[in-house]
């Protein structure tokens, strides 16, 4: 069998000539080789030959952030009145462009002057020596020797201030030039990208008309609005509400440093002063926030990070209308009182607050000029403003002695008799100063009748003194923190906590042994000085059974509403006690029965007769005090009070130092104008009389 080999004339396979695949591949090598190459090539270009370039380009650009102000939050009142609302004005502004040189805004300070008209302002010499230097730096170099060997830039400005201020070159400015000099250091001081305002009150329709024209003159010139605040509801609440700078201002010079670590700017409007400085954090708001980005010095793109958030507003517990007629209240009766027998009179304080919440409904005061007659509304005077009170602490007294056991609700009769210890004058009763009006009394009636004795009986057995007529007093020292440990129980002599900062302490007398006749002064209120939201305080606690609440102003944290209504409750104050006085329900009666009688009980020296006719009942104790004012033998006049008696709702307390006479009733007739202020203004007394 024969096998046969295919003929090559009949292979239809292509033929290959393996002869030139070697030049093939060689020319594929080649070619990636060169491709190689050249990506080497522009690497080492890239990173080597012109690294530094795209270093300083990637160096040079930045993301900056430029904020914006918001409105600033509202104060309204308990009813939803607004107290403190913002009148918006048309402002003119700087917003600063980056890289800006000096000579560009030396010319835009000196044309801006032209065209709108700037009050004076002081103008201090090195802002004269700035603003010569923004045009003439180049020819003050050159007077400069061997300046280009200076390389340190803050040591050449030395120089060049110095050369100037030598040389008096930037002394005789214009009148025109001065105001330039004025605006060309606010805008010089600016951070980049930040806005400050130039003009905030009166910029006229022509002044808008004439940057307008010449805007191109006048890079980072803008027409824009400014908020101001206003007071719809009466100039009462001003002092109360406190103040908030002006973009002039500034930040508070004391907490510059402090406000600039939480992000405000340097011109920046913030509350300075009481209650628009404690809720500053509230009415604020959040700037809006822009990310500014940056290359070479131009901005590449703009981008809203944060579209800022306006202040929230806050409601307080004070009512308009009561606070303006308790102001009224109060002026009146100094203006009353100093016309008559009381030329010294120093002024008047009033608190009428929620004994049961600490919610405090009106603070009224006024500053009295005893030289001039000139009165000066002073609504926070019953914060800071502290006197010597008087009888008016003395239910205090009383229930000390109840808790240490001295008297009890069932044995507490004492007699009223001057008190004569050797080497000292008597101290007495007012209504009975010789010895001729002993009269038994029980602790309640101690309190209608106001007795010095039987307060100052009470302190001698507190302090384990036996008393007998023209011994010597001996008691420690400690009987003062015994007296004072039972006072500030209440919150006499100690801060009450009130929400509006600028409180007062109090002042304590001496408490040597050299002082010890001074407790019996300080047991019936002649002594230590207080202040009247103190005395406020020290009724409340008693009014409401023995808890010391926090007075506050402020009732809730709201949104911002429509049309300038309140919005959302955000937060709501909640009443808090500092202390607890404790107490039975039979001590509590005692002192409870004793302001009531001050008022309706029958005895014919008890203080509180002309509170006697309003309803509902009221339960109440007046206060008078030595003292001395000018000079000359003074008395200040003070009273606290509550009501209902059986269910209280309110406490007022007032207090008018510098009276002339101990026989002055305006203490407790202004009291009973309050009251009914207050049943019209507030709360109606229908269903609690």
């Amino acid at each position: 069998m024969k096998f046969f080999k295919p003929s090559n004339s009949n292979d239809d396979s292509p033929k290959v000539n393996k002869s030139r695949i070697p030049i093939r591949l060689n020319v594929l090598f080649f070619v990636a080789f060169l491709l190689f190459a050249m990506l080497i090539g522009r690497l080492v270009q890239l990173q080597i030959i012109q690294g530094e370039h795209f270093q300083s380009e990637i160096n040079s650009g930045d993301i900056k952030t430029e904020t914006r102000n918001v409105q600033r939050g509202m104060i309204y009142d308990s009813a939803g009145k607004p107290l403190v609302a913002n009148n918006s004005a048309r402002a003119i502004s700087y917003s600063k462009p980056l890289n800006v040189n000096p000579k560009t805004m030396y010319s835009v300070a000196n044309d801006l002057v032209k065209y709108v008209d700037l009050e004076d302002e002081p103008v201090t010499k090195t802002m004269r020596v700035n603003y010569y230097l923004a045009q003439h730096e180049d020819d003050v170099k050159k007077k400069i020797q061997n300046v280009n060997s200076i390389t340190d830039d803050k040591k050449l400005a030395r120089l060049e201030d110095a050369y100037v201020r030598k040389h008096d070159l930037a002394d005789n400015l214009s009148k025109k030039q001065k105001k330039a000099a004025v605006i060309y250091n606010k805008i010089n001081n600016a951070y980049s990208l930040s806005t400050i305002y130039l003009k905030t009150a009166g910029v006229t329709d022509q002044e808008m008309a004439r940057i307008g024209e010449h805007q191109s003159d006048l890079p980072g010139i803008k027409i824009t609005t400014d908020w101001t605040r206003s007071y719809p509801n009466g100039n009462s609440i001003k002092n109360v509400a406190g103040t908030v700078t002006s973009q002039k201002q500034g930040l508070p010079s004391e907490r510059v440093n402090e406000l600039l670590a939480e992000g405000y700017s340097r011109d920046d409007n913030v509350g300075s002063s009481y209650i628009e400085s404690q809720y500053e954090n509230v009415l604020k708001g959040t700037k809006q926030a822009i990310n500014v980005e940056t290359q070479n010095g131009k901005i590449l793109k703009k981008t809203k990070q944060y579209g800022g958030k306006a202040g929230d507003n806050i409601q307080l517990t004070i009512n308009s209308k009561f606070q303006n007629d308790v102001q009224d209240i109060i002026e009146n009766a100094v203006k009353s009182g100093s016309a008559n027998q009381n030329p010294l009179m120093t002024g008047g304080y009033a608190v009428v607050m929620n004994p049961n919440t600490g919610g405090i409904y009106a603070l009224a005061g006024v500053d009295r000029d005893n030289k001039t007659g000139k009165l000066t509304t002073n609504s926070l005077g019953p914060l800071n403003q502290t006197m010597v009170m008087g009888s008016v602490v003395k239910g205090a007294q009383v229930m000390g002695a109840l808790n240490k056991g001295v008297i009890t609700p069932t044995n507490n009769t004492l007699t009223d008799t001057p008190i004569k210890l050797a080497g000292t004058a008597t101290i007495s009763s007012i209504f009975n100063k010789s010895g001729n009006n002993n009269m038994t009394l029980s602790a309640a009636d101690a309190l209608e009748v106001s007795s010095n004795s039987y307060m100052m009986q009470l302190t001698m057995k507190e302090a384990g003194f036996h008393y007998t007529p023209g011994a010597a007093l001996h008691m420690p020292v400690s009987i003062f923190d015994t007296l004072r440990g039972n006072f500030n129980q209440y919150g006499l002599g100690v801060k009450t906590g009130v929400d509006i900062p600028g409180e007062a302490p109090g002042f304590k007398g001496g408490s040597s042994y050299a002082d010890i006749g001074k407790a019996l002064n300080l047991s019936f209120g002649n002594y230590d000085a207080y202040t009247t939201i103190q005395v406020a305080q020290y009724m409340a606690t008693i009014a409401n059974g023995g808890y010391r609440m926090q007075p506050h102003v402020l009732q809730s944290i709201r949104s911002k509403g429509k049309n300038g209504k309140l919005g959302a409750v955000n937060y709501e104050f909640q009443p808090k006690v500092l202390n607890v006085v404790n107490g039975t329900k039979a001590q509590w009666d005692v002192v409870h029965k004793g302001l009531w009688q001050v008022v309706h009980g029958n005895n014919q020296w008890r203080t509180g007769r002309r509170l006697e006719d309003l309803e509902p009942s009221v339960s109440a104790k007046s206060g008078t005090a030595e003292t001395v004012t000018n000079g000359i033998s003074t008395t200040t006049l003070s009273a606290a009070s509550y009501a209902p008696s059986d269910n209280p709702q309110v406490v007022i307390a007032v207090a008018y130092p510098g009276s002339g006479s101990t026989n002055e009733t305006f203490n407790m007739e202004s009291v009973k104008s309050i009251y009914q202020a207050f049943w019209k203004d507030v709360e109606s007394s229908d269903g609690l009389k």
